[in-house]
């Protein structure tokens, strides 16, 4: 029996079994495995076991009977998720192919449910913070991983992400590797072990030359993005530059011939038929929307609009773009509700970068304003390029800086559990008695 597969297993019970007392945990097993997919990394059972089902029942199990739970309602960026996540739905109903697109439609109003679900379940700086290491470390462990295959390898070999997932194909995974790079650097910032600190050093390389092994082009131009606006928001310039300047240097120059002639086709996009097909397929998406009020469902990908629309080719292809697929997919309305989400939560990360930096106890929620608006560059400009519209990763970055929002308004270091995180979590017992058989009291914890 292989020894993976029984690890993920061990891992997905042992974590529902104690979501059912603490179902936050529970919503770090599901972030887990939609964001990383570790049963797709296995070769035996459980590769097709329903481990998102297992932990999606374990979270709302323990919903039903835990106290500590709170209203989803908790700013801007939900309100405009729940119009959107409404809209999507008469889309779908009154859209092509309604029973066709009924999976891509569940699969999508899941991942919306459970970024309710964990508003509702996180609560305070525990939370906030191990949903980061848990968003941001699932794909650091793909980066390293997929990173040093491309380096080794010198790029010759395209790399992919997990089967299955919203990020198998390499362009999707190009640009969730470059989104990662921010969080992992807030991680950094918030940690005092030189060692853990080189070893996140070590994952954001990782992370960049993982995404030059997917050979795509909308990822580098996120990069690109990306590195000025990180390299601005950054409060130590140098040490950043230097980083950006090693990881061009190390990784670049190994890249075979065949990535420098695709990247040269950035510039030269009437010359390459891949490039002309997606400008071709926004064409057909922006005439369906013109026609259609509510678009053309969960996808607008089918042969009927194509014949009508196309012109440069009637071969129906992805938009490969977030914009143009929500665009055909739910028409104008939908683009203005998509939008409406990622404007609010950029802003409502601007205000934690503004307002939360007065307050030491607050400091880290400023640096993670930041590194937030820094991630939603890369996706914004490489989104323009790639058919990620649905991906969890942006989702969850909405969900810390909503949460670290209120902790900020509601001075949540006021409130916060005052024991370390093991005796949160229930692992460790919270208090130890002295010598004189007194209990005494838990210390105020450091920095997560």
């Amino acid at each position: 029996m292989p020894i993976r597969d029984l690890i993920i297993v061990a891992i997905v019970f042992s974590a529902a079994i104690m979501a059912l007392r603490r179902p936050w945990i529970g919503v770090m097993l599901w972030t887990w495995i939609s964001v990383m997919s570790p049963h797709r990394l296995t070769w035996g059972f459980a590769y097709s076991m329903p481990v998102a089902m297992i932990a999606a029942l374990a979270v709302l199990t323990g919903l039903i009977f835990t106290r500590d739970r709170d209203s989803p309602l908790k700013g801007a960026p939900v309100t405009w998720l729940i119009a959107f996540a409404v809209l999507m739905t008469t889309s779908w109903m009154f859209g092509m192919d309604p029973s066709g697109d009924f999976a891509q439609w569940d699969k999508v109003m899941k991942i919306y449910l459970m970024t309710l679900v964990a508003l509702v379940l996180l609560r305070n700086k525990y939370h906030i913070m191990a949903f980061a290491w848990v968003t941001a470390g699932s794909l650091g462990l793909l980066a390293i991983k997929t990173g040093v295959f491309t380096v080794l390898g010198g790029g010759k070999s395209r790399v992919w992400g997990p089967e299955g997932s919203f990020i198998n194909d390499n362009n999707e995974f190009g640009l969730a590797m470059i989104m990662t790079i921010p969080l992992l650097h807030f991680l950094q910032l918030q940690v005092r072990s030189r060692l853990v600190k080189h070893a996140l050093s070590f994952t954001m390389l990782m992370c960049f030359a993982a995404a030059l092994g997917t050979h795509s082009r909308g990822a580098i131009l996120a990069a690109g993005a990306m590195a000025v606006m990180f390299w601005v928001r950054s409060r130590n310039k140098g040490a950043i530059g230097l980083l950006i300047l090693l990881g061009l240097v190390a990784i670049l120059p190994v890249m075979p011939q065949e990535w420098w002639d695709r990247m040269a086709t950035i510039r030269e996009y009437q010359d390459d038929g891949s490039a002309m097909g997606r400008i071709n397929a926004w064409g057909v998406a922006l005439e369906v929307a013109k026609h259609n009020l509510f678009g053309g469902g969960m996808s607008y990908q089918y042969q009927l609009f194509f014949s009508l629309y196309g012109v440069y080719e009637n071969i129906v292809r992805a938009a490969h773009s977030i914009y143009f697929q929500i665009l055909g997919n739910h028409g104008f309305i939908g683009l203005f509700l998509y939008l409406g989400i990622w404007f609010s939560t950029y802003r409502t990360a601007g205000w934690l970068r503004q307002n939360a930096r007065s307050e030491p106890q607050a400091a880290w929620a400023a640096e993670l304003g930041a590194m937030v608006q820094v991630s939603l560059i890369g996706f914004a400009v490489g989104g323009a390029f790639l058919s990620l519209a649905y991906y969890d990763l942006p989702y969850n970055m909405m969900v810390m800086v909503v949460l670290a929002r209120v902790w900020v308004m509601t001075r949540g270091w006021e409130r916060d559990p005052q024991v370390g995180f093991l005796e949160y979590c229930g692992l460790r017992r919270a208090a130890s008695a002295d010598r004189n058989g007194q209990t005494s009291a838990p210390q105020q914890p450091g920095k997560v």
